[in-house]
C-alpha cells in the first residue's frame, strides 16, 4: 500500500519540474484563472480530464461525478456550471463519459450498490427511454457501451435545458455543449456528434445525434 508521505514526494517532484520548465508558471496560476472550457466527467480515477486533453492546470475547469450525470436536482454541478458560464465566461462545455465505466455498468445491469443505486436511476432511466436501440444481438458489453453514449448525449441535453446555458444563449454569449466520449483501450476521445450553440437547436441537433450513433457513423 502506498504510504501518504509518496504523495507528498511525488508534489515536490512534480512541482520542482514545473518550476524548471516554467519559473513564472505558479506565479501566473495563483493570480487568476482563465478557462476556455469546463469538463463535466466521471469520477473514474483511469480518466485525468486535464491529461488526456493536453491542458496545463488553470486552462479547464473541472466537474466530476459518477456515471457524469447532470440533473437539475444537483446544486453542485449546476453551481459549477453556473460559475464557469456566468463568471470564468468558458466558451464550450463539455460532457465526456468513457467506456467501461463502472457506474453506467451497474445501472445497466441493475447491480445492487447501495446508496449510489438512486444516482444511477437517472441513467437506468435513459436505457428504459432507448430500449428500442438495444438488441438482443448486442454483448453485455456492446450494451453498456451504447449505453455510455446515449448517456453522454442525454446529459448533453440536459445541460442546454439549464436556465444557465439558455440564459447565455439569450443575451447572446457565445456558448457550445458538446459530447464526448473517451476509450480506455486506446486513450481517445470520441466526439459522438452533439454540439449544441443555441436554444433552439438541441431537439433536431440530439435527434441527428442519437441516429447517426445507431447507424454506426463515424463522427
Amino acid at each position: 500500500m502506498t504510504n501518504l508521505s509518496d504523495l507528498f514526494s511525488n508534489n515536490r517532484r512534480w512541482s520542482d519540474g514545473v518550476k524548471k520548465r516554467d519559473p513564472g508558471f505558479f506565479d501566473r496560476l495563483s493570480r487568476q484563472q482563465a478557462p476556455r472550457y469546463l469538463w463535466i466527467g466521471c469520477s473514474d480515477s483511469r480518466v485525468p480530464a486535464n491529461e488526456i486533453v493536453g491542458l496545463l492546470p488553470g486552462e479547464l475547469f473541472v466537474h466530476r461525478n459518477v456515471a457524469n450525470v447532470v440533473v437539475h436536482s444537483d446544486l453542485n454541478c449546476l453551481s459549477v456550471l453556473q460559475y464557469a458560464v456566468d463568471v470564468l465566461r468558458v466558451e464550450h462545455v463539455i460532457v465526456c463519459g468513457h467506456y467501461g465505466c463502472s457506474g453506467v455498468e451497474a445501472a445497466w445491469k441493475r447491480t445492487p450498490q447501495g446508496l449510489i443505486d438512486n444516482w444511477l436511476r437517472h441513467v437506468q432511466d435513459i436505457a428504459d427511454r432507448h430500449r428500442h436501440h438495444f438488441s438482443r444481438a448486442m454483448s453485455g458489453t456492446q450494451s453498456v457501451d451504447r449505453l455510455a453514449e446515449l448517456n453522454v448525449l442525454e446529459q448533453v441535453a440536459n445541460v442546454c435545458r439549464t436556465t444557465i446555458a439558455r440564459d447565455a444563449w439569450r443575451r447572446g454569449q457565445s456558448l457550445a455543449i458538446h459530447g464526448w466520449i473517451y476509450s480506455l483501450q486506446d486513450g481517445l476521445l470520441r466526439d459522438l456528434g452533439l454540439s449544441v450553440t443555441r436554444d433552439d437547436a438541441l431537439d433536431g441537433e440530439y435527434d441527428r445525434a442519437v441516429a447517426a450513433l445507431i447507424a454506426g457513423v463515424p463522427h
